[in-house]
This record gives structure tokens, C-alpha cells and sequence, in this order.
């Protein structure tokens, strides 16, 4: 192993983002007002990353016969897992759009066969710069500071959640064989710390009980254990199940045609769990609310639309189905103003072989488009057989269409997968429907919400407003953490960090050494 390690600082990455992340600030769903030149403090995040799965297993094997030691705030995951750096701090530049977070803890790595001690500590997260950055003391004893040990992918999406790594040269040195330079790490989250419950900090995705976001998304807000939200479960016996249905399941009087008019139906989708917990996040610290008969989910959950209309044709394979009911995320308040404004009303669902669209009319900041293409529906089959008089499609994928991502202001790109969408309608009077619908899971790449049948009644209006529960039918926010929209920026108030396809810059701070 080389006796020096020469840290080197790397040039800022990914310029051309600073500018789109400028350029969403003024467009139609502009998040912010234009930022002052004010750093926002922040706490409390946490940072895991495993390094190399190949390398831990190298060091805990009969090769090097050795163990990893972590401490000062740092834990490894069971079975020689990942590692977990806590307590991290810095700021969020409100002019550049940029944050950085020193983490605490310290990973100590031994081997008995062949000799070697390696510290490694005080890591730092840069993703403007694209860098992962910490402390090392190598065989020779001398502690080396800021250098660089993996190159980390931007972020996709507004989450900090599973950023591929790359090692650097000055890794491959510190782990002891240039065989690991410029090979792919493990994988990095960065999430904010749970400072409610108990469990030991693990593997994000190691516990994922709360029903709208994975464990591996930052925790915006405090856990989901409101009395609301307990209230609301009990009460959410199905704004889904169909108006007057009675409580004797007799058999229809008269079946189903193979093609008519749907008598009922709802529709279940999310349309982003990333987004929703930025809504009611730190940052844009805002509401979301439910009205007109739709209903949402406890904890920040999924949408259920109700009162569905339409025709179907379950030979040809077609469904043609709309629903009532509305969404409004609102945020970013400046003295009554509000930079997030977006309203999703009269929400359709067309099928045709399996391959269909999801429309509705989007009223951004005051301004109202009528029957926009908002996703791309896959569903599992082009088969629509009824059962029991009830058409029933769950999971159905749903990719952003250039369209729905215009809707969003640029929020997420073309493409991006939304929720996915779960479709149940009665194609008779006296057919019932289901009165848990499935809400699916969440954003894809992590576990989701419950959805089912909304916590509230068709025609009440539910508000999930910060993180808390507004109004008689919100639920509280869950504190999951998960594909943050943004969760990773905790406090700051940028909303353009939030907007993916690499305009996230999240800057970490190195801490101050005392």
C-alpha cells in the first residue's frame, strides 16, 4: 500500500444543472420565490453506505481474518451489512442551491492475517460535486483529510435513495489494492434520522411498517402515531364501496353485458409518494388536501377517487372510465403567496389492450389546462374479466408523459414512474365493490403507502398540512424514511431540489473539527 494518500479536491460537477435548477424557479410551478443569500442550517441525517459488499466480505473472511469496528455514532448493519453514519449537520445555500452535511462516526477496519489497521471517519457527502469525501488513517499512522473515496451518481429524482458510487483511485489505495479503483460501490442513501422511534439504525429498508413511504426515504416529519391517523384507519371503512350498497352480497338480479355503462367505481393512485412527502416536508412546508369526494389515505397516504363513470367492453378489452373528486398540493407560503399551487381534478382512465392514459384537468397557479395526459398505463394484462360484476386492475404502471412532466413545471422528467394506479368498477347497480382497495405501493424502487379506501367519506375534505393532519380526515404525516422528495434537504428551503434529473444539488458541509 502506498505510504501517502494525496487528497485532491474535485472540480464542481454537473454546471449545467445549476442552471436548469435555476431555470425550474421561474417556471409555471416555481417553488420559490428567488432565494437570499442566506445559508439555512441543518440537522439531524443520517448517511449509509457499505463501501463494497466484496470488500467486507474480504476483510470478515479466512483471507484477512478480520472485523469491522463502528463507533462514535456509526453502526453496521447485521450479517457484515452496511454502515450507518448519523448526526449529520451543515447548511443549505439558498442562492446556489447547494448543501453540504458532515456525518459523525467512525469505521475502524482490522485484519488479523494480514496485519493492517484503517480508519476511516468524518465523511462528507458533496453532490454538486458529486463526491463522497472522509478522514483516513492508513498503516502509516498519518491522518489524511477531504479525500475523495467514491464518485456518486446525481440523483434521478428528488430522492437521495440508492445514488450509485464509484470508487476513486485514492479508495483503492486506502482499501489496499488498486483492483477496487474505479469500480462500482455499494450504493449510498442519505436520509434524514428517525429521532422518534427505537429500532437500531440499520439498512434502509431494513423496517418499513409505515404505510406511504419505504425506510429508505428521510423522515420529513415526526413518526406516524397521531391520534388522527388511528382515528382516521378505523374510520376508512370505504368512501370505495359503492353509494347505497346494502349489506346482504346477494347476487346481481341482472349481469353484466359484455359491454355498457359502469355503474360505480374508484380509482386509488398517489400520484408520487416522493412528492407528496415534499408537499408536507421541511421545505416547502405545505398542505395537501382532498375534496370534492376524494379522499387520502392516513399518513400522507394515496388518493381515492370515487363515483367512477363511463363505458366498457370487456371482449374488445376496453374501459373508458372517469372519476370524481380533486388533489391540491399547495407550499412554499411568502406572506399569503404560495410558489406551489397545483390542483389535479376530473381525473380519466382509458384502457385498450392492456395500454391506456391517465388524463385530468391541472390547475397550476391560478391556471387551468383541461384534460392533460398526465401518465402512460401499462396494465399487467390486456384481459378485462369481471368478477362477481366488478372490474378489477391493480398495480397498473404509470410513466410521466412530456405532457404531465410540463404539468409539473419540469418537477420530474419524462418517463419518471408515477404511483401506480389501482382501477376497481362495478359494471352493475348492485355490484360491490371492494371495500379495502389496495392503495398500492409507492414510488418504485421502495414500499409505499396502503392507500386503501381513503380515512374519510366521499365529500369531506382531508388535509395533511405539514406533516400533521388538518381538518377531519388527514392522518398524520408518516415518518418514514424514504425516496424523500427532498428529504435529504431536510430545513432548506430549496424547492429546486427537489426537481430530479440531476438539477438535485446537495452540497454536505464538513463539519467543524473541534
Amino acid at each position: 500500500m502506498p505510504a501517502s494518500i494525496r487528497p485532491r479536491r474535485r472540480p464542481l460537477a454537473l454546471a449545467a444543472a445549476v442552471a436548469t435548477a435555476t431555470t425550474l424557479g421561474a417556471a409555471a410551478l416555481a417553488l420559490a420565490p428567488a432565494a437570499s443569500a442566506a445559508e439555512v442550517p441543518l440537522t439531524g441525517y443520517r448517511l449509509t453506505w457499505g463501501i463494497k459488499e466484496s470488500y467486507r466480505s474480504y476483510v470478515t473472511g479466512p483471507w484477512a481474518q478480520g472485523t469491522f469496528t463502528a463507533s462514535d455514532g456509526a453502526t453496521q448493519a447485521a450479517d457484515n451489512g452496511v454502515f450507518t453514519f448519523t448526526d449529520g449537520q451543515g447548511t443549505y445555500d439558498t442562492t446556489t442551491h447547494s448543501v453540504r452535511l458532515a456525518f459523525q462516526g467512525t469505521l475502524t477496519v482490522r485484519s488479523t492475517a494480514h496485519g493492517f489497521t484503517r480508519v476511516l471517519s468524518d465523511l462528507r457527502y458533496d453532490s454538486g460535486a458529486g463526491v463522497l469525501t472522509a478522514d483516513l488513517v492508513a498503516d502509516d499512522g498519518a491522518k489524511q483529510q477531504d479525500v475523495p473515496l467514491a464518485e456518486v451518481a446525481a440523483p434521478t429524482g428528488p430522492a437521495m435513495t440508492d445514488l450509485g458510487t464509484t470508487l476513486t483511485t485514492e479508495a483503492g489505495a486506502f482499501l489496499g489494492s488498486a483492483s477496487y479503483a474505479h469500480t462500482a460501490g455499494d450504493p449510498l442513501t442519505v436520509a434524514q434520522q428517525q429521532t422518534t422511534q427505537s429500532p437500531s439504525p440499520s439498512v434502509p429498508g431494513s423496517a418499513s411498517p409505515s404505510p406511504s413511504t419505504s425506510a429508505t426515504e428521510p423522515a420529513p416529519v415526526s413518526p406516524p402515531a397521531s391520534a388522527t391517523g388511528s382515528a382516521s384507519a378505523s374510520a376508512s371503512t370505504s368512501a370505495s364501496a359503492s353509494p347505497g350498497a346494502g349489506s346482504s352480497p346477494s347476487a346481481s338480479a341482472t349481469e353484466s353485458a359484455p359491454r355498457g355503462d359502469i355503474a360505480d367505481g374508484t380509482l386509488v393512485w398517489g400520484v408520487k409518494e416522493s412528492f407528496r412527502t415534499y408537499v408536507v416536508g421541511p421545505v416547502a412546508k405545505g398542505t395537501v388536501t382532498a375534496s370534492g369526494g376524494a379522499a387520502q389515505a392516513a399518513g400522507n397516504g394515496v388518493f381515492t377517487f370515487p363515483d367512477a363513470t363511463g363505458t366498457y367492453d370487456t371482449e374488445a378489452g376496453t374501459l373508458s372510465v372517469a372519476f370524481e373528486g380533486a388533489v391540491n398540493f399547495k407550499g412554499h407560503e411568502d406572506g399569503g403567496t404560495y410558489g406551489l399551487d397545483l390542483t389535479l381534478a376530473g381525473l380519466k382512465a382509458t384502457v385498450d389492450g392492456g395500454k391506456g392514459e391517465l388524463t385530468a384537468d391541472v390547475t397550476s397557479l391560478g391556471e387551468t389546462s383541461r384534460d392533460v395526459v398526465l401518465a402512460d398505463l401499462t396494465a399487467a394484462s390486456a384481459d378485462l374479466t369481471p368478477k362477481n360484476d366488478v372490474l378489477t386492475l391493480d398495480d397498473v404502471t404509470a410513466k410521466l408523459t412530456a405532457a404531465g412532466a410540463k404539468a409539473f413545471g419540469g418537477f420530474y422528467t419524462q418517463g419518471t414512474a408515477l404511483d401506480p394506479v389501482d382501477l376497481s368498477v362495478a359494471l352493475t347497480d348492485d355490484a360491490e365493490l371492494p371495500s379495502g382497495d389496495s392503495g398500492g405501493t409507492g414510488d418504485t424502487g421502495g414500499s409505499g403507502g396502503t392507500g386503501g379506501t381513503g380515512d374519510t367519506t366521499g365529500g369531506t375534505t382531508g388535509s395533511v398540512t405539514g406533516g400533521t393532519s388538518a381538518g377531519t380526515t388527514g392522518g398524520s404525516m408518516a415518518a418514514t424514511g424514504a425516496d424523500v422528495p427532498v428529504g435529504a434537504l431536510g430545513a432548506a428551503g430549496a424547492a429546486a431540489v427537489a426537481a430530479g434529473a440531476g438539477t438535485v444539488y446537495v452540497v454536505r458541509r464538513r463539519r467543524t473539527e473541534a
